[in-house]
C-alpha cells in the first residue's frame, strides 16, 4: 500500500515573524512519526509529506493517510483530514491530541490511534488490508522497551539538522500539568543502552536531542549510556531534574564527556509555595543557583524553563522571577503559560471550578492562556509575560554575551539557542 504521513503546520500559534521564520527553517523532525514509520511493514511505501516545506497535494494518490499531531496542531490536522476523505480517502490519527481525545478525534478520521503505536499500527494495517478496519486501536499496557525498535529517518529528504532519539519512556512524578503520565505511563521504561548506542551510530547528524521526559530519572543508567557514548562524536541537549544535578557531580561529568552541550531543567518556579503545590518533589528552589554554577563549571549551558501563570502568583512575583533569573545568567529563559492541557490533572480540575475559557486547541501552545487566572488582569499578563520573555531572550550587552559564550560550545549549541526558545 501507498501510506502518506502527513506532518502538519500551523502557522496561527506563532506570535512572531521571528518565530515563523524560524520554524519554517529550523525544527525538530517529528520523532513519533519516524518511530511509526519503523513499525511499518517494508512491503508498504511511506510517502511522507511535511506541510512545513511544501504545501499537501489532497489529489496524491495513497491507500491510506496518517496524521500524529499534538493540542495546538488539531485543528489544522482535523482540517487535512476532512479534505483527504472528501476525496474518498481513508484516514488514521494518532499521537498525543487524539490518544487523550479519541472521540473527538474520529469525527475527523476512520481509526484512531490511542497511546503508543507499535503493536497498534501494524495491527491496523492488517485491518485495513482485510477490509475490516476498526474504530479504534487501543494500546492498554506499556510498551516493552525492549521491543521499541530504532526511528527510520530515512523517509523524505531528512533534512533536518538536528535528530531526537529517545532512550526511555514514562515518569514516576505526578505533576499537575503534565501529560507524560497519560501517555506514557507513570513507570520508567529503559531501552537497552545497547539498542540506543546502535540507534545513535546510524544518525548521521551530528547533533541529537534526547526526547525523554528527564534523564535523570535513573542516573546510573543514564551515566551508564553516557560512558558508552563516548568516541561516538555526537553533541546533544537533554532534560534533567534539578535533584540530581544539584548533587551528582559524576552524571555532569560524563555528560560532558558523552558530548552533552546543553541540560533543559524544569525549574517551574522560584517560589517553594508553588513547588510545594504544585508536587514538584525534585526541586529544591534554594538549590538552583549552585545548579547553575555547577552546569557552567561543568561547560554546558543551561536551557531554564520556567511556569507563569500558577494560582497564587502576581504581576510583582513575575517580576521578581525575572530579576532572579537574570542574576542566574542562564543562556535561555523558555517562559511557559501554565496550560491545562486536555487529559491532565489541571485541565479536570480546572473545568470542574468552571475556568476553562476556551477549547480552541490552537490556544493550548503554552504562551496564550486558556483560563481564568485568579490574581492577575489577563491583559496585563500576557504583556509582562511576553515582555518578559523577549527582554531577557532579545534585549541587552548580557544576550550578545551569552550568545558568545554558547558559539564557544559549537555551531549547534549556538543555533539551537538562536532559533529555539519560546519566541513564538
Amino acid at each position: 500500500m501507498k501510506l502518506l504521513f502527513v506532518q502538519p503546520h500551523t502557522t496561527s500559534v506563532i506570535k512572531s515573524m521571528w518565530g515563523k521564520i524560524s520554524r519554517k527553517i529550523y525544527f525538530y523532525p517529528n520523532l513519533q512519526l519516524q518511530q511509526l514509520a519503523a513499525t511499518t511493514p517494508k512491503k508498504h511505501k511511506i510517502i511522507p509529506i511535511d506541510e512545513r516545506h511544501k504545501e499537501i497535494n489532497f489529489n496524491q494518490p495513497c491507500d491510506l493517510v496518517n496524521i500524529l499531531f499534538n493540542t495546538p496542531d488539531a485543528k489544522r490536522s482535523y482540517e487535512i483530514a476532512d479534505e483527504f476523505r472528501k476525496r474518498g480517502k481513508k484516514v488514521a490519527l494518532g499521537g498525543w491530541h487524539p490518544s487523550t481525545l479519541p472521540d473527538e478525534a474520529k469525527q475527523h478520521a476512520d481509526s484512531v490511534l490511542v497511546g503508543e503505536m507499535e503493536l497498534t499500527w501494524p495491527e491496523l494495517l492488517n485491518d485495513f488490508e482485510d477490509g475490516s478496519l476498526k474504530p479504534f486501536y487501543v494500546q492498554k499496557e506499556p510498551i516493552n522497551p525492549e521491543i521499541i525498535p530504532p526511528a527510520y529517518r530515512d523517509i523524505g529528504d531528512n533534512v533536518f539538522p538536528i535528530a531526537r532519539i529517545q532512550a526511555t519512556r514514562g515518569c514516576p512524578y505526578k505533576c499537575e500539568y503534565c501529560r507524560i503520565p497519560r501517555m506514557e505511563g507513570n513507570r520508567l521504561r529503559k531501552r537497552p543502552i545497547e539498542n540506543v548506542i546502535k540507534e545513535i551510530k546510524t544518525i548521521r547528524q551530528k547533533f541529537l536531542f534526547f526526547s525523554d521526559a528527564s534523564l535523570t530519572l535513573d542516573p546510573e543508567y543514564s551515566k551508564t549510556l553516557f560512558q558508552e557514548m563516548k568516541g561516538l562524536r555526537k553533541k546533544f541537549t537533554c532534560s534533567a531534574n534539578t535533584d540530581v544535578l544539584a548533587r551528582d557531580d559524576e552524571f555532569l561529568k560524563l555528560a560532558k564527556s558523552a558530548g552533552c552541550t546543553g541540560l533543559h531543567v524544569g525549574f517551574e518556579s522560584i517560589s517553594k509555595e508553588i513547588i510545594d503545590h504544585i508536587d514538584k518533589r525534585t526541586n529544591n528552589v534554594e538549590e538552583y543557583p549552585l545548579i547553575i554554577k555547577r552546569i557552567h563549571e561543568n561547560k554546558m549551558a543551561v536551557f531554564a524553563s520556567i511556569i507563569f501563570g500558577f494560582d497564587i502568583e502576581n504581576l510583582d512575583s513575575l517580576k521578581e522571577t525575572y530579576k532572579t533569573v537574570c542574576k542566574w545568567d542562564v543562556e535561555l529563559f523558555e517562559t511557559n503559560t501554565l496550560t491545562p492541557f486536555p487529559g491532565t490533572p489541571l485541565f479536570d480540575r480546572l473545568e470542574k471550578e468552571g475556568r476553562i475559557l476556551t477549547r480552541n486547541w490552537e490556544k493550548y501552545n503554552e504562551g496564550d492562556t486558556v483560563f481564568k487566572l485568579k490574581n492577575m488582569p489577563m491583559d496585563e499578563y500576557a504583556k509582562l509575560s511576553w515582555k518578559i520573555t523577549c527582554d531577557y531572550n532579545f534585549s541587552g550587552i548580557k544576550r550578545i554575551e551569552r550568545i558568545k559564550r554558547l558559539y564557544t560550545l559549537g555551531f549547534y549549541p549556538f543555533v539551537v539557542t538562536v532559533f529555539q526558545g519560546h519566541f513564538w
